[in-house]
């Protein structure tokens, strides 16, 4: 798989410099970063960054150079294989692990303050309505 890719990034290099383009000018076009590209050109790119975001950085940067992505993918179908990758999951920020609030728990104490000061506000108006003699 690494000969296949080392020949097809071979490909893109001498393709850019017939377009006498460098990897800065590529990069602010495609907005995909120089050291991607070059890892593309010395086909080790599925060491940087996970096999999805290769392939499509290198499908993007073919589009860019001209070249013939669906070509490449039927003359070499193991170079775009994407290689298995195992994910570990770190529990900690920014993962759904639930955690203890702030407070301790204690969520429902202001919503109990709320209720109390509404309970208080409803009686002090009822004592003045009776106190006037609307009630």
């Amino acid at each position: 798989m690494s000969e296949d890719l080392e020949r097809i990034g071979a490909m893109f290099k001498a393709r850019r410099k017939e377009l006498n383009l460098g990897l800065k000018e590529i990069e602010n076009a495609t907005s995909i970063r120089s050291g991607y590209l070059e890892a593309i050109e010395e086909g080790s790119i599925y060491q940087f960054i996970s096999g999805v975001y290769a392939l499509g950085f290198m499908k993007q940067y073919a589009g860019f150079l001209g070249l013939d992505m669906d070509l490449l993918q039927q003359e070499n179908p193991q170079a775009f294989r994407v290689p298995q990758e195992k994910h570990e999951f770190a529990y900690g920020i920014g993962t759904l692990e639930v955690r203890g609030s702030m407070g301790g728990g204690v969520k429902w104490f202001p919503n109990l303050l709320w209720a109390l000061a509404s309970a208080v506000v409803l009686i002090i108006a009822w004592f003045i309505a009776k106190y006037l003699g609307v009630v």
